[in-house]
């Protein structure tokens, strides 16, 4: 998610909504340095391949796809892509998102303004290919083949069509005016959800490219994006603060919101756990959100966290990841609390 942002007046009622109040708890985390991390890291993108068995961690400024196994710690390092000597903060530069089709990975160079071809078993970057804007996020749509590029500055999705060769051709572009923030995509249901920065998040039918949806979302300033596939469950991360439930074959009804801490962007979803993860440098905080199966959000702990971290995700191993971007590494935390899907 870009740190150029705008911003919206703040929602004040809403259903289900709740501020809680929780002991915080000073657990550090396991601190995983990266390679060049100093003097800063811009991440921004933060995921976990069940595949590879790996922490994703496009590690802007700094150049270079890192990848970390949960157990071990161990960091395998992939550079080539654009970098920078200094960290001025933010995360505007090189490698800043990455997703996994067709045996490699696919990593947006906001710098070059390219999408990048990663084969992670030899380690190699292979073709760039242009992009027409500046991109955020990228996502795989297996139903049609696609990858697909946000491009904020230009109010909308590029997208690329995914040869059988490995071979990238231009499929077309998606308006979302005020927005795309943040993608998450919904194989089962074949539909793509985003946010408008302000207050709302579409649903877009990925075979035909068109906007179906558009709901209420309780953001100020939308940000974060998280998807239960199996219970229809959708959740909007706000940079003020909050977190709803949105139930995306009801209508986006959101189903319950919770406030508490500040700063949230990129977010962490177990749905084995039915654990939701969120970290922000605002409130210097990271939380373990519960799930029910109402939809019903409930506070399991809140820790404290680096003042500038803004970023999190879980694995399959029982941890969740929070990034620590001026010291640029990662802290990883266990989650000992137990499942919350019932």
């Amino acid at each position: 998610m870009r740190t150029k942002r705008r911003r919206g007046a703040l929602l004040a009622a809403l259903l289900g909504c709740a501020t809680t109040t929780h002991a915080v708890t000073s657990r550090p985390g396991t601190a995983v340095s990266l390679p060049e991390g100093a003097p800063g890291v811009g991440f921004d993108d933060l995921r976990y391949s069940a595949v590879l068995h790996r922490v994703l961690a496009p590690s802007g400024r700094s150049g270079r796809l890192n990848l970390v196994e949960p157990d071990t710690l161990r960091v395998t390092s992939i550079a080539g892509f654009s970098a920078r000597s200094t960290y001025e903060g933010g995360h505007d530069d090189g490698p800043t998102s990455v997703e996994e089709a067709a045996s490699k990975l696919w990593v947006t160079d906001r710098t070059s303004r390219t999408l990048v071809s990663v084969d992670p078993q030899s380690r190699s970057l292979g073709k760039s290919t242009p992009l027409g804007h500046e991109p955020d996020y990228v996502r795989f749509v297996a139903a049609t083949g696609e990858l697909w590029i946000t491009e904020p500055d230009a109010d909308r999705i590029e997208l690329m069509k995914l040869g059988a060769d490995g071979s990238l051709s231009a499929a077309g572009t998606i308006a979302v005016k005020n927005g795309p923030e943040s993608l998450v995509i919904d194989e089962r249901r074949g539909r793509a959800y985003t946010h408008r920065w302000q207050r709302s998040t579409v649903a877009i039918d990925v075979k035909t490219r068109a906007v179906v949806a558009e709901w209420p979302n309780g953001c100020s300033a939308s940000r974060g994006i998280a998807l239960d596939t199996a219970r229809g469950f959708l959740f909007a991360a706000c940079r003020e603060g909050a977190v709803s439930v949105l139930d995306v074959a009801h209508d986006g009804r959101i189903l319950s919101t919770l406030r508490q801490g500040s700063g949230f962007d990129v977010i962490g979803y177990s749905e084995k756990l039915g654990h939701l993860y969120l970290a922000g440098g605002e409130c210097g905080c990271w939380l373990i959100l519960g799930v029910k199966s109402s939809g019903k959000l409930t506070l399991l702990e809140r820790g404290t966290a680096p003042a500038a971290t803004h970023c999190a995700t879980a694995d399959d191993a029982g941890h969740f990841w929070v990034c620590d971007p001026k010291a640029g590494r990662l802290l990883r935390f266990d989650d000992t609390h137990p499942g919350s899907s019932g």
